[in-house]
C-alpha cells in the first residue's frame, strides 16, 4: 500500500492552528470528516489519547507519528500536517515536533498497519526529507515531496 495513495490532498495541512497535544490530533482527525469515510471523530480521538498515554508517538528529530486501531472502520486513513513553530508533543527528545503523520487502521489490520508505519518511519529517517517538508512552500509541494521520497525508497511495488 503506497503512503500517496492513502494521503490524500485534503488530508495534509500545510499549518497546523493547534498548539498542544490533544488540539494537534483533532486538528489531524478533523481532515478526514472531509472524506467518504464514515467513522466518529470523537472515538478516533479517544483511541489516539489513549495510545499516547501508553508513551508519546513523538520519536525525536521534530517528528511524531500518532497512530492507533478504530473498530468499524473500513480503511487505513492517514493525514498530515506541519507546526512551522512546532509544537510540545512530550517527545523522546525533548524537543517540539515540526511534522506529524497521523495514522488510523481498521481493528483488523495489524498487519497492513505495522507496514505502513515502517515505510512512514523509514522515509523520516531521511535529514533531507524532512528538511524539504518543513520548507515546502505550497501544498502540492508536500504531496509531490512524499510521492518522490516513496518512490526513491522502491515503493513503487504496490507493498507497504
Amino acid at each position: 500500500m503506497k503512503i500517496s495513495e492513502m494521503l490524500h490532498g485534503e488530508f495534509v495541512l500545510e499549518e497546523l492552528m493547534a498548539r498542544n497535544k490533544h488540539d494537534v490530533l483533532a486538528e489531524l482527525v478533523g481532515v478526514f470528516a472531509k472524506g467518504k469515510t464514515k467513522f466518529d471523530p470523537e472515538a478516533m480521538l479517544h483511541v489516539l489519547l489513549e495510545r499516547e498515554r501508553l508513551g508519546s508517538t513523538g520519536i525525536g528529530d521534530g517528528i511524531a507519528i500518532p497512530h492507533g486501531k478504530l473498530p468499524g472502520l473500513d480503511e487505513i486513513l492517514l493525514s498530515f500536517g506541519r507546526s512551522t513553530a512546532g509544537i510540545a508533543f512530550e517527545a523522546m527528545d525533548g524537543k517540539p515536533v515540526h511534522l506529524f503523520f497521523l495514522l488510523m487502521a481498521p481493528e483488523n489490520s495489524a498487519g497492513q498497519h505495522l507496514k505502513v508505519l515502517a515505510k512512514i518511519s523509514r522515509m523520516l529517517k531521511d535529514p533531507i526529507f524532512r528538511r524539504n517538508l518543513l520548507e515546502a512552500k505550497i501544498h502540492e509541494d508536500f504531496i509531490r515531496i512524499i510521492v518522490e521520497k516513496e518512490d526513491e525508497c522502491g515503493a513503487g511495488s504496490g507493498t507497504a
